[in-house]
């Protein structure tokens, strides 16, 4: 099996030191840090979230798999950064004001960056003006999580705050949670929901156009 090969396995089994170990083999024996991350990291997430859709995963696997994709990005991302290789797009994330819980979120957050997009991290109970803030400064994808009945009403005073800032048509707006719905997002005027980590990777990718 080729380093590279190994690489990509390693992060479908979730081994996040030997992700790691033979990442840094890899840079050590001259290969690219954006090449590692186009034929390896990403394709390797895109065939968890494959599994995912296809029931041979679950979200533990998934869980595991993206904390092993983190444990490389931990030694590609300064690279990446001084090499001047730029994210697909940017994304902000955040679970609503009032809301406590990150574990969908987290999940979310490792999958697109999986994908190749740089994620800002709002946290849990972030106020609308601080998703505003986010676009503002250059997200062009805006995810927020609820999963609780009473927190999820606070989901339209998030796309009003970017209205009120004048930054809604700068980026796309995407929902997700335990009680939440296709009707509920088209209702509060979303422009997507995803049921889970691996659909919010495919409407995020739809909605800016990425391969």
């Amino acid at each position: 099996m080729s380093d590279l090969k190994q690489l990509y396995q390693a992060v479908l089994d979730g081994d996040a030191d030997l992700a790691r170990q033979t990442l840094e083999g890899l840079l050590a024996a001259g290969s690219r840090p954006d090449a590692l991350l186009n034929e390896a990291l990403i394709p390797a997430m895109d065939e968890v979230g494959a599994r995912f859709e296809r029931q041979e995963y679950y979200v533990p696997e998934m869980l595991v798999s993206a904390r092993a994709m983190q444990a490389g990005m931990t030694v590609l991302r300064p690279l990446l950064a001084a090499s001047g290789v730029k994210a697909s797009a940017r994304a902000a994330i955040g679970t609503v004001q009032g809301d406590l819980h990150d574990i969908g979120k987290n999940l979310v957050i490792m999958m697109l960056e999986g994908a190749g997009l740089e994620v800002i991290d709002l946290g849990v109970d972030v106020p609308p003006q601080r998703f505003a803030e986010a676009v503002r400064n250059g997200a062009q994808l805006v995810g927020v999580s609820a999963l609780l009945t009473t927190t999820m009403a606070k989901i339209p005073d998030v796309i009003e705050a970017l209205e009120d800032a004048g930054v809604r048509q700068s980026a796309k707006v995407i929902v997700g949670g335990a009680p939440l719905t296709q009707a509920f997002a088209d209702k509060v005027g979303a422009d997507g929901y995803a049921p889970d980590a691996s659909q919010a990777v495919s409407l995020a990718k739809r909605l800016l156009s990425l391969k």
